[in-house]
């Protein structure tokens, strides 16, 4: 159970560092994107906003707030995939989307089933 609780751990620490990652140290590159799927800037620092947010509720102590910030994770990158498909984009651009969906239905599995 040691282990398991580890690897979920890492898997947590891995989503809220790619989210970091993607939002604070490549956020040009997340302005010129938002551009190019013609979405509002508002809408850009609402999504970033509520990503590191989420983020950070992977690591609290509170189930229902793990929960609650894995699903949110996993809302916002289905809404990542509907844009990427809505433009066109090639499947390889859609995988990291895919990638935090699964890791995160991981996280909300576990973190019921031991709450249980």
């Amino acid at each position: 159970m040691i282990f398991i609780s580890s690897v979920i751990y890492g898997i947590k620490a891995f989503v809220a560092a790619s989210i970091f990652f993607v939002w604070v140290v490549r956020y040009r590159e997340i302005i010129e994107e938002f551009k190019f799927y013609e979405l509002p800037s508002w809408l850009r620092d609402l999504v970033g906003i509520l990503k590191l947010s989420f983020g950070i509720m992977l690591f609290s102590n509170d189930i229902y707030a793990v929960i609650l910030g894995a699903s949110g994770i996993v809302f916002l990158m289905a809404g990542a995939v509907y844009t990427h498909v809505r433009v066109k984009n090639p499947f390889h651009k859609m995988l990291p989307a895919f990638g935090l969906i699964a890791l995160n239905l991981i996280i909300i599995f576990y973190t019921y089933k031991t709450s249980v």
